[in-house]
């Protein structure tokens, strides 16, 4: 059974950055779409970012657009998340997650693997 580990969440001020890293074992990563979420209190899980098998062309949330870059070595069998420019609304857990079938989606239901999410607090 395939498993997700998410690495590298803290604490960090406005504007500043942090890389979170999310690691697979189990073979769950082959030719799988990786994606992350993110998920604040009191609010519902929202789409960050997504690459497919291939690296070619991500996709991203209309609020880290410009910010966030999604990433993947999949020699290594991770994927990464490289957040700058934070801000206090970034605030939130995020969760890396996988789909089997290929596709890079923002729909949440499409992902058949999740890790157990890395706390990000970003302070103003």
């Amino acid at each position: 059974q395939g498993q997700l580990v998410e690495s590298g969440g803290g604490l960090v001020q406005a504007g500043g950055s942090l890389r979170l890293s999310c690691e697979a074992s189990g073979g769950t990563l082959s030719g799988a779409a990786m994606a992350w979420f993110r998920q604040a209190p009191g609010k519902e899980r929202e789409f960050v970012a997504a690459i497919d098998w291939s690296g070619t062309d991500p996709t991203y949330g209309d609020s880290v657009k410009g910010r966030f870059t999604i990433s993947r070595e999949n020699g290594k069998n991770t994927a990464y998340l490289q957040m700058n420019n934070l801000k206090p609304d970034d605030t939130a857990v995020y969760y890396c997650a996988a789909n089997t079938g290929g596709g890079a989606w923002s729909r949440a239901w499409e992902y058949d693997y999740w890790g157990q999410g890395a706390q990000v607090t970003v302070s103003s």
